[in-house]
Formats: structure tokens, C-alpha cells, sequence
């Protein structure tokens, strides 16, 4: 008998109300509309209010994934949080979120995940190997973020890019030789290039020098834009190959290419590089920014629910991370 398939059977999303627009950013440092939006493809990100955190916006991603699986809180026998902001150093933003949206009943496993903007896809191959198992039959996973407080807004080089939002998945447990479901999973990291793209502060390293407790949380996003880009479009082409070999398909096969959104010529050049068509592509970032781990389930359940994702369509979600971390998910919708 074949081992269980994980399938989507759920998808939601959750932007905070607040909306920070390139000319707003104009506003407060020397930019412009023009520059950010011909650099990034971004027109604006939403900001998390100053009472809002990442549980919050998780907890509505996920019961919005929820009402569109059909599935009650407490069937859930396993929740995966990717985040590079959880709201406490401990506990689990997962366990926060169990509480927010009604599951803690159950019992269930919760547990957060941290590979930076690769972590929700590093989040659907742990669960999928948790179905894959028979362990759970049942997982809600997300990715969330607000990257806005670790941003320093007097660096246009990051702050323009960076937004907050959430996004998840219910994946269900079906037979193996069922046609849907997600195909492979697969999942990288190099810890030699942290330099390129890091936070200045953190637990057991301590602040920063010149740490402000009132203001500076526990340091900044510093990244080496240029560098990023060379190594993201590499490793995510690689791994996108990775996982269509691994299934015997091959680009042509592929109906939608969600990649992590971080920058508009970074998703240019790695459908290029992978000979994939850019209508193929699907691109959010425009009207969210960079939102880290949401950025591929925020894409994801845009183009479900807009219904250009149906069923039958072979679906390639591809991330890049600090870390460095890169991984893809290979699913048949």
C-alpha cells in the first residue's frame, strides 16, 4: 500500500489594513516612486498596527484556510509556523496561535520554524513528511511575518523592500495513489554567506552596540542587495530543476511558477533562467512587499482564490532565504 499524500486542501491569507505606499516612503527619506518601483516592482507593503503581532496575523491567515477546507479547529494534529519574528523568544508563535483560533483542545504538536523567507516551504516539506508517515492526517501551516520591526526606516535599501502580512495551507492526508497532492519537497542551506543577508542583533550574541531597548528591538535587517540577488537566482533556478527532475517533468509541464516575492528581477530572471515563460509567474509583490515566509502562501492564495490556480495544474513554489536557505515544492493541485 502507498504512503499518504499530502493535498491543499485550504488556502488563506491575512494583510494588515495599514498600507504604506512608495510615495508615503518618499516622504520620509530621500526616494521616490520611481526608484523603488523600477528596482523592486513594488508599489506598496502593508504594516502591521502597533497592537498587531505575528500571531495575530497568523491566527487570520489560518482560520481563513480553514473555512476554505471545511476543517474545524480541533481536527488539526499538527500546527508549523514559519517566522523570523515570532512575537515572544519563547514560546512558539505556534502555540500562540493554537490558543487564537480555537485548536488547543486537541493537543495537537506545535512548534515554530525559522529558515527566513524560505520557511514556508521548508514548512511544507516537515509536514509533508509528517503525513507521509501517517503521524498526522491533518496540518495547518504558515508562514508569517512582521518584518517591519526589525527594519531600520532610515535605510532605503531595506525598508522600502520589507512588508507584513501571513499566509497558510490545511494539507490533509490522502491515498498515496491519489493524482493531487504535493509531489516532492526539497530543501537546502549553505551557512556560509550569513554576512550577506542577517539581522545585527539577536539572543545569545546580545544587541547591538548603540542598542536602543525602546526603540531598536533586537537589531536590523543589513543586507548586501547585489550579492542576494546573484545567489538567489542561481539557487532557486537549481532547486526548481531539482524538483521537476526528481518527478520525471519539465519546465513545459509546469502550469504556475510561485516564487518567493522578493524582488520583481529576481522572479525575471530566475523564470529565465529556468526557460519558463514569465506569464507563467505569478507575482504579488507589487501590493505587499517582501513579507518574508508569507510571501509564497500570500501568492499562492491570491491565485487560488482569483481561480487561476484549478484543478489538475502543476504547481511549482520555489523560495530563497537568509542563511542561506532555498528550497521548492512540487504539487499537482
Amino acid at each position: 500500500m502507498n504512503a499518504p499524500r499530502a493535498r491543499v486542501v485550504g488556502t488563506g491569507s491575512f494583510l494588515p489594513e495599514k498600507r504604506l505606499t512608495n510615495d508615503d516612503l518618499a516622504g520620509m527619506m530621500d526616494t521616490s516612486d520611481e526608484w523603488i518601483s523600477s528596482r523592486t516592482g513594488i508599489l506598496e507593503r502593508h504594516i502591521a498596527a502597533e497592537d498587531q503581532v505575528t500571531s495575530d496575523l497568523a491566527a487570520q491567515a489560518g482560520l481563513k484556510a480553514l473555512e476554505a477546507a471545511g476543517c474545524d479547529p480541533e481536527e488539526l494534529d499538527l500546527i508549523v509556523c514559519a517566522t523570523s519574528t515570532p512575537d515572544l523568544v519563547f514560546p512558539a508563535t505556534a502555540t500562540i496561535v493554537q490558543r487564537k483560533i480555537g485548536a488547543q483542545n486537541a493537543k495537537a504538536p506545535a512548534f515554530d520554524i525559522q529558515a527566513v523567507c524560505t520557511g514556508f516551504v521548508y514548512g511544507l516539506g516537515i509536514a509533508d513528511q509528517f503525513i507521509r508517515s501517517g503521524m498526522s492526517k491533518k496540518v495547518l501551516v504558515i508562514g508569517a511575518e512582521t518584518f517591519s520591526r526589525i527594519v531600520d526606516w532610515e535605510d532605503r535599501n531595506t525598508c522600502v523592500v520589507f512588508g507584513d502580512g501571513a499566509g497558510a495551507v490545511v494539507l490533509e492526508a490522502v491515498p498515496g495513489e491519489n493524482a493531487s497532492g504535493i509531489l516532492s519537497t526539497h530543501m537546502h542551506a549553505d551557512g556560509s554567506h550569513v554576512e550577506l543577508l542577517h539581522v545585527t542583533g539577536g539572543v545569545s550574541r546580545g544587541r547591538p552596540e548603540g542598542f536602543d531597548v525602546r526603540h531598536d528591538a533586537l537589531g536590523f535587517v543589513d543586507m548586501q542587495g547585489n550579492e542576494v540577488f546573484k545567489h538567489a537566482v542561481k539557487a532557486m533556478g537549481a532547486v526548481a530543476e531539482e524538483a521537476l527532475a526528481a518527478n520525471g517533468l519539465k519546465v513545459a509541464d509546469v502550469d504556475w511558477f510561485i516564487p518567493h516575492q522578493a524582488n520583481r528581477r529576481i522572479l525575471q530572471a530566475t523564470a529565465k533562467r529556468i526557460s519558463l515563460p514569465e506569464e507563467k509567474v505569478i507575482m504579488t509583490l507589487d501590493h505587499h512587499g517582501n513579507t518574508s515566509a508569507a510571501s509564497v502562501p500570500l501568492a499562492l492564495d491570491e491565485a487560488v482564490r482569483d481561480g487561476r490556480i484549478q484543478p489538475g495544474h502543476l504547481v511549482l513554489l520555489d523560495a530563497f532565504g537568509g542563511g542561506f536557505t532555498w528550497a521548492a515544492a512540487l504539487i499537482r493541485w
